[in-house]
């Protein structure tokens, strides 16, 4: 295992023992986009632990888990404008302003 640093990790980072890894994720239907991501140590090692868990690597886990985000999010701001939008519509009750006070105040 080559165990050399490389010249782009700050002093700070490297105090902290941060890692770098590459996420494959879903960005449309049948492609994938690369994306970095910077982790403590402890945190990946948690994550490792996690992903072992639920049978997958630490790239699908967090995949799975922004997608998740993501639908919930989608489904939630479909659902508000199908909701603003009936408040914006309205709904008829049948009622029907009185033509005078006196109408109004009728017992």
């Amino acid at each position: 295992m080559d165990h050399t640093i490389p010249a782009r990790l700050s002093a700070c980072q490297l105090a902290l023992g941060a890692r770098k890894i590459v996420l494959h994720v879903m960005s449309c239907q049948f492609m994938k986009a690369n994306i970095t991501l910077k982790l403590d140590t402890d945190v990946l090692r948690e994550a490792r632990m996690l992903a072992a868990e639920e049978g997958l690597s630490v790239s699908g886990l967090l995949a799975a888990k922004l997608d998740e985000i993501v639908r919930r999010r989608k489904g939630y701001d479909r659902s508000r404008k199908r909701a603003v939008a009936r408040l914006h519509k309205g709904f008829d009750l049948g009622w029907t302003a009185p033509r005078s006070r006196d109408e109004l105040h009728e017992r």
